[in-house]
């Protein structure tokens, strides 16, 4: 880190800002904000930080990085749950719950396959690392944990598979992010019904031009307290509450907790804050969320590992193909597709991320597909593992 140009916090603070900054006010610009109808803002925000990094001018990792995922993501997912639908959410339907399972299937099938075809060009016991790798990818952290200890993966070994992890899974996320840019003329293209979509994001657009209004500074400090304030509770009360195996973990509870407050909010009139621009500050933490995962994605650990990285793309290359192919077979919107991708390889923690890329009234869809991840990615894991064991 002490050999990056910028390693104080104050100053990768500053620049996790001064990016998003620059992009919106270009994107707002007449002129110069044409470029953002070939490639979304949320895209230049993700691999701007990506390149910082690589030219050694950010750190990939940091200790402010760590602060932002634990506080200003729950923070960020309350804001953006106020003003949610529930009703709306149930009648997304089963298409959603297709995509998220096709999406456990790409992951457990195609480890094996990419296993075949790079086994020579691979360490030996490999298959023990890419089991713990199919157990965050279809559930996260905990299950990553998990898998590795019950197959016998050394740390070495897990060691090798975070940085397959970090890079392919958020190269995978950067690209679901340019796609969200595009889902109008993607699922116009596919045939595809996103009629239920586009009306829960309509009420939720039609609530917040109802409530608008100029905001007062009291209303800014009831929000950012609601926010941090949330964000604390939900950390102090996961902490205490008990672990199921490898399944639910304190991070897991954090993230239903926040959720739960939300949701509980969007009933009562704190929901009337959104009209006060509590999605909107809500939005401007997403960005800052975006800019870490970016900087996390080190570019330079792909020359020390060209093998593991190609298997690790071929992977997810199942995966996508799987999940392609179901989504145009069943007519499923581009939105369930990226989303229940994510809930998979990215989890309860980046899935809500690639839903607010569609619309921040849709976060909760993501938290909710990404906590089904967490509970079947161990039992699908381990099949995963069994697999890799055959080959």
């Amino acid at each position: 880190m002490e050999n990056t140009l910028i390693h104080n916090s104050f100053g990768l603070l500053a620049v996790l800002l001064i990016i998003p900054a620059i992009i919106f006010t270009i994107d707002s610009h007449k002129k110069y904000g044409r470029v953002f109808r070939f490639v979304p803002p949320l895209v230049f925000a993700y691999f701007i930080p990506t390149i910082l990094t690589a030219l050694n001018i950010i750190p990939s990792e940091a200790e402010i990085y760590g602060q932002i995922k634990r506080f200003v993501l729950p923070a960020s997912l309350l804001l953006l749950t106020l003003a949610v639908d529930i009703k709306g959410i149930i009648k997304l339907g089963r298409k959603a719950v297709i995509m998220f399972l096709s999406g456990t299937i790409g992951v457990v099938l195609g480890g094996p396959i990419a296993l075949f075809i790079f086994k020579n060009q691979l360490p030996p016991e490999i298959w023990k690392g890419m089991a713990a790798l199919a157990g965050s990818w279809i559930g996260g952290g905990a299950n990553f944990i998990a898998i590795g200890n019950s197959v016998g993966a050394t740390d070495a070994m897990l060691g090798l598979m975070v940085v397959v992890d970090v890079l392919v899974a958020n190269i995978w996320t950067g690209v679901l992010l340019f796609m969200a840019g595009r889902y109008k003329s993607i699922d116009q293209k596919l045939k595809a019904d996103n009629s239920m979509i586009e009306e829960l994001k309509d009420k939720v657009v039609n609530f917040q031009k109802k409530t608008n209004r100029v905001s007062t500074t009291t209303e800014y400090m009831v929000i950012m307290a609601l926010a941090f304030g949330g964000a604390w509770l939900a950390y102090l009360l996961g902490n205490l509450l008990p672990e199921f195996g490898d399944i639910i973990s304190h991070t897991t509870w954090k993230i239903i907790l926040i959720t739960t407050f939300g949701v509980i909010f969007s009933f009562t009139k704190i929901r009337n804050l959104e009209g006060a621009g509590a999605s909107k500050l809500g939005t401007v933490m997403l960005y800052l969320l975006i800019g870490v995962i970016g900087a996390a994605a080190d570019l330079k650990e792909v020359v020390k590992y060209p093998y593991l990285f190609a298997m690790g793309i071929t992977w997810i290359l199942f995966h996508v193909i799987i999940m392609l192919s179901v989504m145009k077979l069943i007519k499923a919107p581009l939105f369930f597709m990226a989303v229940g991708s994510q809930a998979n390889i990215g989890g309860a923690a980046s899935a809500p991320i690639v839903a607010s890329a569609f619309h921040p009234a849709l976060a909760t869809v993501g938290v909710m597909l990404g906590i089904a991840g967490y509970v079947v990615g161990t039992y699908a894991a381990l099949l995963c593992a069994s697999l890799l064991q055959m080959i």
